[in-house]
């Protein structure tokens, strides 16, 4: 049974990651990743159950046992502590959180609606503090650490999404709180990424042109950027916290 309990003593000396939203687009990339790199995962999902088995079933093919797959909508906060005991109850130990699961769409003022703001604040925000509080106890016991996915806009807002911006704004602030809370025994940083992926809503030719002519590597990225870099977050940088890393090709130059 997948869900069985891991009781290798190889397989539970491997460092455990837990990502949200880690079965598609920048969180499996993420997964694939840290996959190859020897660890194990627990990849969160909302809806998207077809995307995660079948990314469970390319990585167990590669070692067995090693990700365990776990629905819940973030938004349910009292379900948080019990996701992260099944996590420990499956491998025994948490050395990662990945706070990646995140809404994303405009909303025009005027136009801005209660349950936009709470869907965007909670994904956003509200669902990456609770987590980290979840894990905390965990992430000490390991001298682990919590990565933030933020976004560029945190900073520099973009038109026509001033609720998803403040909450991402608010990621960043979070991140820097949290380093300092919980240090020395964790670790918190946070990757701002550029324009890796186009938004899954339709996006103009003329829109990606201009966004790419801003940027000073004149490309967009790839999600496996984002990998590297949360890779060199938790692997080689034992004196960083605090910090929010912007992989964005160089937009933040001009804009």
């Amino acid at each position: 049974m997948q869900n069985q309990p891991v009781n290798d003593p190889i397989e539970r000396d491997r460092p455990v990651v837990f990502i949200s939203g880690g079965v598609k687009r920048v969180g499996a990339a993420i997964a694939r990743r840290l996959h190859a790199a020897g660890m194990n995962l627990v990849l969160h999902y909302r809806s998207a159950e077809t995307e995660a088995r079948d990314l469970q079933n390319e990585l167990h093919h590669q070692r067995p046992h090693s990700v365990l797959l776990l629905q819940a909508d973030l938004s349910h906060i009292a379900k948080l502590n019990s996701m992260i005991q099944q996590s420990m109850d499956h491998y025994g130990r948490l050395d990662v959180l990945i706070n990646n699961a995140s809404s994303f769409y405009p909303t025009p003022l005027g136009q801005i609606t209660e349950d936009q703001w709470d869907d965007l604040l909670g994904s956003n925000l509200k669902a990456p503090l609770f987590l980290s509080q979840a894990t905390a106890p965990h992430l000490t016991a390991q001298q682990g650490c919590i990565i933030n996915l933020i976004d560029i806009h945190a900073e520099r807002p973009l038109k026509q999404h001033a609720v998803y911006c403040a909450a991402k704004a608010g990621l960043a602030m979070l991140t820097k709180a949290l380093a300092r809370d919980l240090g020395p025994h964790v670790r918190v940083n946070g990757i701002a990424p550029g324009a890796i992926l186009w938004p899954e809503n339709d996006m103009d030719d003329l829109t990606k042109q201009r966004i790419l002519s801003n940027i000073a590597l004149k490309r967009h990225g790839d999600p496996d950027d984002l990998a590297k870099t949360a890779l060199f977050l938790i692997r080689d940088a034992p004196y960083i916290t605090g910090q929010i890393i912007a992989v964005d090709g160089g937009r933040t130059l001009s804009q």
